[in-house]
């Protein structure tokens, strides 16, 4: 059964779903940016109910000014305080679960890695974590990197530089990105959802989409020890069958870690 909740978060009221099931281990998904509850072309209402039919309860929320939860949206490092609501509000919702297990992707993982713990998480399960301080409306440096390390050895990117076909200006400014991207490596965020992560131990498991520049900037940072599971897709959002079929088993994977 699909359940709809509202519950309140430093004065104002937030929406949530709740997919029922008997299990003691509940999962909960945290949304990241603007993106709704049923995520991206309803991804985790679907996710949602594939698991709950197996036995997770899984609850879904919207955090403040986002979906329909009042208030304003001020960016997932405002969003401690919504996490912990939210977990209150699933366990009153599912007393019978003993076990809570988090899931979020992009800056929701980052509010994971770094609040989780405070509002009562066991265990969480991260997708591409955001870790990237925006300086301009370029892709994160690493993600520019393995681009242009790949289109600087075909010929055919050179032969459309001469004709017109490739910007250069544009190439010029991703190549300074580049260069400078030591500086954009040493930036706070990184550092505090890196050490975030570190903290959890084998408590915490990551999804990286290989093609997604998110994930290619998280990767050329980590080195940590989490088990890390790598899909071949350039799917942020892990959109399509294959991948949401995918992503499904490595959260199934995550949940079932001790």
């Amino acid at each position: 059964m699909r359940t709809l909740i509202a519950f309140a978060c430093e004065g104002e009221s937030l929406a949530a779903t709740l997919d029922e099931a008997d299990g003691s281990t509940g999962l909960l998904i945290v949304s990241g940016g603007n993106e709704i509850r049923s995520g991206a072309h309803r991804g985790m209402a679907m996710l949602a109910h594939r698991l709950a039919a197996a036995g997770i309860p899984v609850f879904r929320y919207d955090r403040r000014g986002v979906g329909d939860s009042t208030g304003d949206n001020k960016g997932f490092l405002s969003a401690e305080p919504d996490l912990i609501a939210a977990v209150a509000a699933f366990r009153r919702a599912a007393p019978g679960v003993s076990r809570l297990v988090g899931f979020g992707n992009c800056d929701a993982a980052s509010t994971l890695a770094l609040f989780g713990r405070s509002a009562g998480i066991d265990r969480i399960i991260v997708a591409n974590p955001w870790v990237v301080q925006p300086v301009d409306d370029l892709p994160p440096a690493a993600a520019i990197r393995a681009r242009y390390h790949s289109a600087l050895r075909d010929p055919a990117t050179w032969r459309r530089a001469l004709t017109g076909r490739v910007s250069i200006a544009k190439l010029l400014r991703g190549l300074k990105r580049v260069v400078t991207a030591k500086t954009e490596e040493r930036a706070s965020l990184a550092t505090n959802v890196l050490t975030a992560l570190d903290g959890w131990h084998n408590d915490a498991a990551i999804v990286l989409a290989t093609g997604d520049a998110t994930a290619i900037a998280f990767a050329a940072r980590y080195r940590g020890g989490a088990k890390v599971k790598r899909f071949d897709t350039a799917s942020h959002s892990f959109a399509g069958a294959e991948n949401a079929a995918a992503l499904h088993a490595a959260i199934v994977d995550g949940i079932e870690q001790e």
